[in-house]
């Protein structure tokens, strides 16, 4: 044994087989070959090896090629006759599957189609996705995501993710177990309560966490067999569900209260105990009011993130910060004005304070005083203050009541103007051509999801402000012409940051998310937009680049994750061990962003970082900081 070993090391170079067992980047135990066991009932014996091959291994999405198997490959895997005798690439497999793509007229077929492919050729999938992003995003993301939820029992054919519901309330962590992946680095996991701005969907919420997580991997890196979607069915108060035969949830009505605290705590307890604690789970389309407990709970024990509070927030934080390079002054100078006092607009509301208190070095009470919400009742002001939620309280300040959105226009003078409201047309003409009226360039961000429930169109913004607006929204939409100028909304989409922040966050090492890091990643975005883009009025870089984004942002995340003491009990000479036992396969033919280092650490597949950051990761992995590339999984291809 010892001589075969030998062998296999080529000459006894230090290899992973050398090491012994440590704490993995998911925090469970590393055995002797890299692999992350959670817990001690998990023990295999490291070198054996289970192969699919024939029938099997066409029906593993994991690996199966289709027609691009060759012949080579045919032949050692028993293939024979299984498959047509041609041989194709997988650039032609890509072509033939985006034509067919392009066939169909509805949204939703195509996401069922995408959903189809995923579920067969995981690979071919995810290279579809990288390489055609900007026009499948929409498919695979917001806004149709929103249609397929809606249908998803309609639409149902093959589970995807873990589906707990209150039926295993006792048995959360054997359901976890019965998850065949046990590196699990990315959770997204979901209630169903409130999906994007449809409301209740229960059970049906699944499409959000499997389109999240495609993300994680296509947009960030992330292996797609460590990212585990989970949706936690207690119930649904939607009655069109309940009384839908096809629906695939618990038939009751939604637990609350001290049952619903105690499943969640249940939950929580068994990620932690089965995937270790720098496992990250992202809290996904909460209602408001859980949304905030979960955050204000577990933020202090677990590695936990709210896309819709936090990561919302990080993005439009960046496309302010770039805003301001076109109508001027600083963050403090702006005054802000919000429809909408849910989980985005006060967390948008309260990043923007932070950033402005750590440029002002201005206390973050005063710095609220440049930012007012309206909700459903009006402007918030103190004298509301004894009847409002908690997390809107800081922002009740000193003023006569008010009682509709265009009065608060008129009466606050706001610089900026963003709609978080979940109300479609909100934004009405008067709103517009109000702000427009003493402002020369108004931002005006449309943040509300799906399409239909945006506070505008581009068109009206657009029109309304004779051009002038600074716009941008969170679902996509067309450019427009206006007096002869073509103008190019931005996307406020969360994409732009939470597969880049996990990414950073995961491969870090940390334990708990810091706000300093959600900065981190804002302004990692903001770097991210060119002059060009700025010309054609966009305050957000294209997506074609958005691996590249996702790359930047990683780096300056786990940078600020280091600075900020966030790494827990992980040194740097157990970051280093980490990256050289990395088993990460590169992307063929990307060579713009992924290169092999070599030198001192083990070859591994990376992105490539810009220079600025090579010094700090010189030191986490013992390399010259002439010579690194920041240590970042890139996907199998």
């Amino acid at each position: 044994m010892e001589s075969t070993m030998k062998e296999i090391r080529g000459g006894g170079a230090p290899c992973v087989l050398d090491m012994d067992d440590a704490a993995t980047v998911g925090g469970g135990v590393e055995d002797t070959y890299g692999e992350d066991r959670a817990t001690e009932e998990q023990l295999v014996t490291p070198w054996t090896v289970s192969v699919a091959s024939g029938y099997n291994l066409l029906r593993d999405p994991r690996y199966n090629k289709g027609l691009a198997f060759t012949e080579k490959e045919r032949e050692t895997h028993y293939l024979r006759g299984l498959l047509p005798p041609a041989v194709t690439s997988q650039e032609l497999q890509e072509r033939k599957i985006m034509h067919n793509i392009r066939q169909y007229q509805l949204p939703l077929q195509r996401y069922m189609a995408m959903m189809d492919l995923q579920e067969g050729n995981e690979r071919l999938f995810y290279k579809l996705l990288i390489d055609n992003v900007e026009e499948l995003l929409p498919i695979v993301y917001t806004p149709t995501v929103g249609e397929a939820c809606q249908k998803y029992g309609s639409i149902f054919s093959r589970p995807q993710g873990l589906y707990i519901s209150l039926k295993e309330k006792g048995k959360i962590l054997e359901v976890l177990k019965n998850w065949p992946e046990r590196s699990i680095q990315v959770i997204v996991v979901t209630d169903g309560e409130r999906i994007l701005g449809l409301g209740d969907l229960g059970c049906q919420g699944m499409g959000i966490p499997v389109g999240k997580l495609s993300l994680y991997t296509a947009l960030g890196g992330v292996r797609p067999s460590a990212c585990l979607p989970i949706t936690l069915d207690v119930g649904t108060n939607n009655e069109e569900l309940l009384n839908d035969e096809f629906y695939i949830g618990l038939r009751q009505r939604r637990v609350t209260g001290q049952e619903y605290a105690d499943f969640l705590h249940e939950f929580m307890a068994a990620v932690k105990q089965n995937y270790g604690e720098k496992v990250l789970i992202q809290f996904e389309d909460f209602a408001n009011h859980n949304a905030f407990d979960l955050l204000a709970r577990y933020g202090t024990t677990h590695l936990v993130f709210n896309d819709d509070i936090q990561g919302t927030a990080s993005v439009v934080l960046a496309g302010l910060v770039a805003a301001l390079k076109l109508v001027g002054g600083t963050l403090a100078e702006h005054t802000y004005l919000f429809l909408g006092a849910g989980e985005a607009g006060t967390g948008i509301a309260e990043l923007i304070a932070l950033e402005m208190s750590r440029q002002t070095k201005t206390p973050i009470d005063e710095c609220r005083k440049k930012i007012w919400l309206v909700d459903s009742k009006g402007l918030i002001v103190s004298t509301r203050k004894e009847s409002l939620q908690h997390f809107k309280k800081p922002w009740a300040h000193e003023h006569e009541h008010v009682g509709n959105l265009l009065d608060a226009v008129n009466a606050i003078k706001p610089t900026v103007l963003i709609g978080t409201s979940g109300k479609g047309q909100t934004f009405t003409q008067e709103v517009v051509e109000a702000i427009s009226s003493f402002n020369e360039m108004p931002i005006i961000l449309a943040l509300s999801n799906p399409t239909s429930q945006a506070e505008c169109t581009a068109e009206q913004a657009y029109t309304w402000s004779k051009g002038r607006a600074v716009f941008a929204t969170g679902s996509p939409f067309d450019p427009v012409e206006y007096n002869g100028k073509t103008h190019v909304p931005g996307q406020a989409n969360n994409a732009y940051i939470f597969p880049g922040f996990g990414l950073g966050v995961v491969m870090s090492g940390a334990i708990r998310v810091h706000d300093d890091m959600l900065l981190a990643a804002s302004e990692a975005l903001a770097q991210q937009v060119t002059q060009e883009n700025f010309d054609k009025g966009l305050i957000y870089p294209p997506f074609s680049n958005i691996r590249k984004i996702s790359a930047h942002i990683a780096a300056n995340v786990a940078a600020r994750v280091w600075r900020v003491g966030a790494l827990g009990q992980r040194t740097w000479s157990s970051m280093r061990r980490a990256a050289c036992t990395a088993r990460f396969t590169a992307i063929t033919g990307e060579s713009a962003f992924i290169r092999l280092c070599t030198e001192t650490v083990c070859p591994t597949t990376c992105f490539k970082i810009p220079e600025e950051h090579h010094l700090w990761l010189s030191c986490a992995t013992g390399v010259g900081s002439s010579s690194v590339s920041y240590l970042l999984p890139v996907l199998p291809i």
